[in-house]
C-alpha cells in the first residue's frame, strides 16, 4: 500500500495496523517523514511502515507497483490535480484500490453556515491556544476549501479519477458535509 502526502505517518501506521499491510509513506518533507519515524518505532511497525522522501506529481516507483493507495488533503496543494491523478494511479495494480480523504464544503445552506463559522470564526481561536503557526494554518484552510471547491466541484474531481483509469468511483460526505472520501478501483488497461 502506498500513503501519499503521509506527513508524519498517521494514516500509514493506521493502515499497516488495521489492514495488516506494508505501506509505503510519500512526502516531499523530510522533516515530517522523520517527525513520524519514532512514533511507527513505538508502535512496532517499523517492518511494516518504510517512509520515501517524494512528490505525488512524480512519484519514484514503477507502473503498477502497488496493490492499493491512499491519499489525505492532497490536490489542493498540486498545480495541475487531473494530471496528478493519472500519476497516482499509473503505480497502482488494475483491481488496486485508491482512497482519499479531503476537507468539502457543506451543500446545505444551514451546514455551509455553520461550516464558515467553525472555520473562519471558531477554528482560528481554538488554533491560538497551540501556537502562533496553527493560527495561521487555521486562517488559510476556510478560503484554501472554499477556493478549491469552486473551481474543482466534486463532479470534476470524479472525472479525474475516471480519467486516470479508476473506476467504481464512490463518495461519501460526512460531518454534515465537511469531509469527503473519494473510492475507487483501478481499471484494467
Amino acid at each position: 500500500m502506498l500513503d501519499i502526502a503521509s506527513g508524519t505517518g498517521l494514516v500509514a501506521r493506521e493502515l499497516a495496523v488495521r489492514g495488516e499491510l506494508r505501506v509505503v509513506q510519500l512526502d516531499p518533507s523530510e522533516p515530517m517523514l522523520r517527525a513520524g519515524h519514532e512514533a511507527t518505532r513505538s508502535a512496532g511497525l517499523a517492518d511494516q511502515v518504510g517512509a520515501v522522501l517524494g512528490r505525488a506529481e512524480r512519484l519514484p516507483f514503477a507502473d503498477e507497483t502497488f496493490d492499493g493507495l491512499a491519499f489525505t488533503y492532497l490536490l489542493r496543494y498540486v498545480d495541475d490535480p487531473a494530471s496528478t491523478m493519472r500519476e497516482l494511479a499509473r503505480v497502482v495494480r488494475p483491481g488496486g484500490t485508491v482512497s482519499c480523504l479531503e476537507f468539502h464544503v457543506p451543500d446545505h445552506p444551514l451546514a455551509r453556515a455553520g461550516w464558515r463559522l467553525y472555520t473562519r470564526g471558531l477554528m482560528p481561536v481554538l488554533a491560538a491556544s497551540a501556537s502562533p503557526a496553527w493560527v495561521r494554518t487555521a486562517r488559510f484552510l476556510s478560503p484554501s476549501i472554499l477556493g478549491f471547491y469552486r473551481q474543482h466541484p466534486l463532479a470534476a474531481q470524479v472525472r479525474w479519477w475516471h480519467d486516470a483509469g479508476i473506476g467504481h468511483v464512490r463518495t461519501r460526505t460526512f460531518l454534515f458535509g465537511s469531509a469527503v472520501v473519494i473510492h475507487g478501483v483501478k481499471r484494467d488497461s
